[in-house]
């Protein structure tokens, strides 16, 4: 089982003008590789660089360049040139597939910000200094940079990537561990309704608020892109400006996965068996398709693209996506299971008579079914729907 830990670095001023270096320098491998990439194409269009071409010329990059490309670990030199292989390759994808294809883009320095090294011990150890009280991570051409480790390292590392956050260094681990002790079983099933009004209602009757961390930061998020719009680029102010932007947005991250993972907790501790709704976020927070006017070219209808991009926000606001990979991680962990169902239908067919009519759901929150006139809160019948489904679904695979 893998798993991934993010700890804060605490890098020495000569420690961190060298991480600055390390990223300038593999942003401009990046650049260089897709450059050489677009050249071969643009001078014949059946010609293509591969990462293996790619690969084997390091060595002479290294030579050409010792002050900068030399100093450097190989291994995450091949990481580089490997993600911009990656890029390509889901490029080729989309076009196959008939999406909007978004050729890979050069990258300026300040938006290049991870180094990734795939191996412990090729360019960099972790906790390389076991007799020291503090704990330490070892990248070549930075030297040891002390690391605040917050919790224990289960497992063995595998690899190991640097990260700039606005001023702040993280080293992200990821360590392959046995698979953890189950939890005692609770006998307990759940099925959950994911909304906007409340953050998810389960089948029991409860809900879990909404925190609305983006709407309550809304106000300040504001004032500050208003700042920064003000100050002249290249200017002293315009970075400080910028980082107090990116500073608010990272408290908002940090808020939303705090409540993410402690409603996730919650429920891996109080019940054997989750089912929630397979959710196609991507497509949920779709734009609204334009509709031209008929009668005067060029012009357009209404569309009702202002309430939608309101109900965008409140979608990605609540971060229904990252609860539910971190769900489905700790439900793995402890030995729960997790089942993905079918949402169409769930919030107006009727749990007691089985009736399913779009005016079983007259309000946002009420269900009235107008065949047997049973009442109840509209995510919670949702949530007992998701409950049943889940629970045909998993005797379906067992059998």
């Amino acid at each position: 089982m893998i798993r991934a830990y993010k700890f804060l670095m605490r890098p020495t001023v000569g420690q961190t003008a060298a991480l600055g270096e390390m990223l300038r320098d593999h942003c401009s491998l990046y650049n260089g590789a897709l450059q050489e990439r677009r050249d071969a194409y643009r001078h014949s269009s059946k010609m293509t660089v591969r990462y293996g071409q790619q690969s084997a010329q390091l060595k002479e990059i290294r030579a050409f360049d010792p002050q900068c490309q030399g100093r450097w670990s190989f291994s995450s030199q091949q990481a580089t040139l490997r993600r911009l292989d990656k890029a390509f390759a889901a490029f080729f994808r989309r076009v196959k597939a008939g999406e909007v294809p978004g050729y890979p883009r050069f990258r300026s320095v300040k938006r290049f910000d991870t180094v990734d090294f795939p191996k412990d011990g090729d360019g960099c150890r972790w906790n390389a200094a076991p007799h020291d009280s503090v704990t330490r991570v070892r990248l070549q051409g930075v030297g040891h940079v002390k690391v605040h480790q917050h919790r224990p390292v289960v497992g063995k590392v595998k690899t190991i990537s640097v990260k700039r956050e606005g001023r702040r260094w993280y080293v992200i681990l990821t360590a392959d561990r046995a698979q953890p002790e189950r939890l005692p079983a609770t006998g307990s099933v759940v099925g959950i309704d994911m909304g906007i009004a409340n953050f998810l209602a389960d089948s029991g009757g409860e809900f879990v608020e909404n925190p609305r961390h983006g709407a309550k930061a809304a106000a300040k998020l504001e004032a500050a892109q208003q700042g920064l719009s003000r100050c002249k680029r290249g200017s002293k102010r315009r970075r400080k400006a910028v980082e107090v932007v990116a500073r608010l947005h990272r408290k908002v991250r940090r808020q939303r996965l705090d409540h993410a993972h402690k409603t996730a907790v919650n429920l891996v501790r109080e019940h054997d068996f989750i089912a929630h709704e397979d959710l196609k976020i991507r497509n949920m927070s779709k734009a609204p398709t334009p509709k031209p006017d008929p009668e005067q070219p060029g012009r357009f209808l209404p569309n009702g693209a202002g309430a939608k991009a309101g109900l965008n926000r409140s979608i990605a606001d609540a971060g229904w996506g990252v609860f539910l990979q971190i769900l489905t991680a700790k439900a793995e962990c402890a030995g729960r299971e997790v089942m993905a169902v079918d949402p169409r239908n769930t919030s107006r067919q009727c749990p007691e008579c089985g009736h399913t009519a779009k005016e079983n759901r007259p309000t946002q929150e009420k269900f009235h079914c107008v065949s047997c006139g049973h009442r109840a809160h509209a995510d919670t019948v949702g949530a007992i729907n998701v409950l049943r489904a889940g629970l045909v679904r998993r005797d379906a695979n067992q059998a």
